[in-house]
């Protein structure tokens, strides 16, 4: 092969990848935009959600977890006595 076939297909080479790169860039611009708006759409359903459902259920969730940091707060003890009885029970 001559010289300057060699190059003209260099170039040539050079010239399909760059186009390739392009387009696929464009496609993940084009994915990543539609991505954006969906998300949008989300962010906004999240928000809508919270602000009408959630934060109603403040009182409820602070009613709830009151008895539950009582009983958490118990079981270590619950646990020692536990052990103590197996100890007892199997002798050891």
């Amino acid at each position: 092969m001559s010289t300057d076939l060699m190059t003209a297909l260099s170039l040539a080479e050079v010239a399909a990848l760059v186009l390739v790169l392009a387009y696929s860039l464009h496609r993940v611009r084009t994915r990543l935009n539609n991505i954006d708006g969906g998300l949008g759409a989300l962010a906004g359903a999240l928000a809508t959600v919270e602000s009408q459902h959630l934060r109603g259920l403040t009182r409820w969730v602070a009613d709830i977890n009151a008895p539950l940091q009582t009983i958490l707060s118990v079981l270590p003890g619950i646990a020692a006595k536990a052990a103590f009885v197996v100890r007892k029970v199997t002798g050891g």
